[in-house]
């Protein structure tokens, strides 16, 4: 058995890195943090740039630009974290160079990362983890910011439009890169950052893209860039978490409570899923704890109402959702 404690975007620059400043580099996780570092692997979407360079991103227009300095690479380290998802809408908001530099300070720091690189084929290639015997591969892409797609000799993300189109490649370009993630792995993941913000049910077109990410080899597919947390299906006996929410911000809270999350806790066993369990977490001055009360009790009572729409029927013990497959 192997636990994996999933997240959705983790953003440490703007007041989060003030925070880790006078804090240090534990105070983002809360009381989470011993309760993230108890599974096997650990994974979140990186939702900033980790780098020094200060020139933001000005060929195309763009509102928000988030980075954290370089040295904070440490509050990674501070929760173990194994994976980071590079695939989004914030990594190149410092250039190429900011994200040039967060790659090296990944690699420097022994964090597994995908959907981004110098160049295309770098940005496509899966991460390979081991842990308790088995092998997982994690390929990331985005729909987000077309034109930080990565060239032949370009740096970017690995972009690709949520489309069943045959005639357009994309979903060609996802079945290959799940097939060569295959080769080596028991477990594969497919991770997307995804979809408008603030949107608490997938469409039609990216549940049937789902799916179809199902079909062509994924054991479980991982979503998040909503900013809120959306359902959880059970497709084909594999999980579909169709967006994981916030987990790490200092981001305006809306009435759709963007401050309300979950972490993620899957369990796998001999290359499939076994069990999912949601714990209920809130944001709060650039911090998450877990979730409590009258709190917690709403955080799940939602996350059942919206996956119930989808079959998918959680059962409410001590606080947590749980979910046997």
């Amino acid at each position: 058995m192997v636990t994996l404690a999933i997240t959705g975007d983790v953003m440490l620059g703007r007041n989060v890195n003030e925070f880790i400043t006078f804090h240090g580099p534990s105070y983002p996780w809360g009381d989470m943090l011993p309760v993230i570092r108890e599974a096997d692997l650990r994974l979140i979407n990186l939702e900033c740039a980790i780098t020094a360079h200060d020139r933001c991103w000005t060929k195309t227009p763009k509102v928000f630009f988030f980075r954290t300095n370089p040295q904070n690479v440490r509050v990674l380290k501070a929760a173990s974290i194994d994976f980071v998802s590079l695939a989004n809408n914030h990594i190149v908001d410092f250039r190429e160079e900011g994200l040039i530099e967060t790659i090296e300070v990944l690699n420097r720091a022994g964090i597994s990362h995908a959907g981004a690189g110098r160049n295309i084929e770098e940005a496509q290639r899966p991460a390979f983890l081991t842990v308790g015997g088995q092998r997982l591969s994690i390929v990331a892409f985005t729909d987000n910011e077309p034109v930080w797609a990565a060239g032949e000799d370009t740096p970017g993300t690995n972009y690709v439009p949520i489309s069943l189109d045959l005639d357009e490649g994309h979903l060609f370009r996802v079945q290959k890169a799940l097939e060569r993630a295959r080769e080596w792995s028991d477990f594969v993941i497919a991770t997307f950052h995804w979809g408008p913000n603030m949107v608490r049910y997938p469409s039609r077109d990216f549940i049937d893209f789902a799916h179809a990410v199902i079909d062509a080899g994924c054991d479980l597919f991982w979503g998040h860039s909503a900013h809120l947390f959306q359902p959880v299906e059970v497709y084909k006996d594999r999980l579909i978490l169709y967006d994981t929410g916030d987990f790490v911000d200092d981001y305006y809270v809306s009435a759709e409570r963007n401050d309300q999350s979950f972490l993620f806790v899957v369990t796998v066993n001999e290359g499939r899923t076994v069990s999912l369990k949601l714990i209920p977490v809130l944001i709060s001055r650039c911090q998450v704890n877990q979730a409590r009360g009258k709190e917690a009790q709403e955080i799940c009572k939602k996350m059942q109402s919206l996956s119930r729409d989808y079959g998918t029927e959680f059962e409410l013990r001590d606080g947590v959702l749980e979910l046997s497959l």
